[in-house]
């Protein structure tokens, strides 16, 4: 799947063209298969994304994250999809 598909799913099509440009640029990058990695590279990601006046909504934000999932092993995602739960109790309290 492309990003192109995942903006579709995802319901984006009225996205900023910044911000759509900075997702198919980090699309393109090569991103690791490993669910702890992950977080590393959403945090750098984010903070380019700052840095460049960039902020993104949550479904946003779950976009980058599945791009992340698209390479992964069945396992990594199940890993991922519960750091990602824990993340969002963590923050709801």
């Amino acid at each position: 799947m492309d990003i192109s598909d995942l903006l579709k799913q995802g319901n984006m099509g009225n996205i900023s063209p910044e911000k759509l440009n900075f997702l198919m640029q980090f699309a393109n990058q090569q991103h690791s298969n490993n669910a702890r990695e992950m977080a590393s590279e959403l945090t750098k990601a984010a903070s380019s994304a700052k840095s460049n006046g960039i902020e993104f909504s949550e479904s946003e934000r779950d976009l980058m994250i599945d791009i992340l999932k698209q390479n992964m092993s069945e396992e990594e995602r199940k890993k991922t999809d519960m750091i990602i739960s824990l993340m969002k109790n963590i923050k709801k309290h």
